[in-house]
């Protein structure tokens, strides 16, 4: 990582960085213009656009390493790619090098953070429509865990939409500092998506992040819905660790995780059991696997591009379980399920995975939720677990199911 490079991302003097220079930067967003990343490790704000990457044959690292090479040979002394990749692997990203960046540190070590904001909008102000119903989605379901029991295929992750429809244009900025507010350690996001879509949303997942030698990642697998109730809530928390159900779909995931990590690692450090991972709204399994490069030419992109989609998004055999969710949800997951994130130009860079997000278009928010299917799953705990995870992005509209 050049000189250049760490200085943006890391004040020399932590005690120089004035306080509320991370939410400072959280209220400066402006949708269309810009891209907002933050992270438990630094926020990152991008305006304008430099540079789009481009969509074509070739793979998506090397095409992100020539613009950020050629932005660098024209004299800019850290280019930095910031943007989205979509679920489906032939799809186009949104991935571009803005003309400016700012960085600051992340939003959890920030004392303003802890301050109040108002909804964006009255709970009237929306309408709602969920594809599939609920009904429709537990019949999936049931049918999946039908198909796993007589030997198809392992695990899938089936996914719902919930869109929302108001009178009056989404005020964009004002959901994302709620959204950041509400889980300041979290990867709170907002990018353009596409031609007049903004993906915005609040993952508490890591794909993989690079840094210098060493690669980081962290799936998780395995949920439980958090509780207002403290002991009701320990419950679930202690329940979650010791469901074999829950603990079989997430070692499935970490399977994966090191298979994919393997070639490209020296050393790759996976611990033999998860822990807990807490969000406002729910309990996750979480492992972090830890690893130092082979290949100091290998980019964060080169490793997210390796492992997405993990089982924890898709399913496994993956090939198989993207058929099957092609054969059962009736919607396209555009940006869902893909990934977000950002790398410089000496391959540094984190990818988080797209989940508890929505993608607004006009007077429109269409949110995503899914449930990771195994054998052992019940079609009413997990429907009602997709109804517990649209919640963290309902909590920043002002509305509720």
């Amino acid at each position: 990582m050049s000189a250049s490079s760490a200085s943006l991302r890391e004040p020399i003097a932590p005690v120089l960085v004035r306080p509320g220079a991370a939410t400072a930067l959280l209220d400066a967003y402006r949708p269309a213009t810009d891209r907002f990343l933050a992270s438990p490790g630094h926020t990152l704000l991008g305006r304008g656009t430099a540079a789009e990457i481009p969509h074509d044959a070739r793979p998506l690292p090397h095409r992100v390493r020539e613009v950020l090479a050629a932005r660098r040979c024209g004299g800019d002394p850290a280019p930095v790619v910031v943007g989205s990749l979509p679920f489906a692997p032939d799809a186009p990203p949104s991935l571009a090098v803005p003309e400016s960046v700012r960085w600051a540190p992340p939003l959890r070590e920030d004392p303003l953070i802890a301050l109040p904001v108002p909804f964006a909008q009255d709970a009237a102000d929306w309408r709602m429509c969920e594809t599939p119903t609920p009904e429709r989605f537990a019949a999936a379901v049931a049918s999946a865990v039908a198909r796993m029991r007589a030997g198809e295929f392992d695990k899938v992750v089936l996914a719902r939409t919930l869109e929302l429809t108001s009178p009056r244009d989404p005020d964009l900025p004002l959901m994302l500092r709620r959204l950041a507010r509400r889980d300041p350690a979290g990867y709170t996001f907002a990018v353009p998506s596409g031609p007049g879509r903004t993906l915005i949303g609040a993952s508490p997942e890591l794909l993989v992040a690079r840094r210098g030698g060493r690669l980081t990642a962290n799936p998780l697998a395995g949920s439980a819905q958090r509780s207002a109730d403290l002991a009701e809530d320990v419950r679930r928390a202690a329940a979650l660790l010791e469901s074999p159900k829950d603990l079989h779909e997430h070692a499935v995931v970490v399977a994966a995780v090191r298979e994919a990590l393997t070639p490209f690692s020296t050393r790759l450090d996976v611990p033999d059991r998860p822990t807990l991972v807490r969000t406002a709204a729910m309990w996750h399994l979480s492992t972090t696997v830890t690893g130092e490069l082979a290949d100091p030419d290998v980019s964060a992109l080169d490793l997210a591009c390796a492992l997405h989609p993990t089982p924890a998004v898709c399913g496994t055999p993956t090939e198989l379980a993207r058929a099957v969710i092609g054969e059962s949800e009736p919607f396209d997951r555009g940006p869902y399920t893909g990934m977000v994130g950002w790398q410089d130009a000496d391959g540094d860079g984190e990818w988080v995975v797209t989940i508890r997000c929505a993608e607004a278009e006009g007077r429109s928010l269409r949110l995503f939720a899914g449930a990771g299917i195994v054998a052992g799953s019940s079609p009413e705990a997990e429907t009602a677990e997709t109804g517990a995870k649209f919640r963290t992005f309902l909590s920043a509209v002002g509305a509720s199911l």
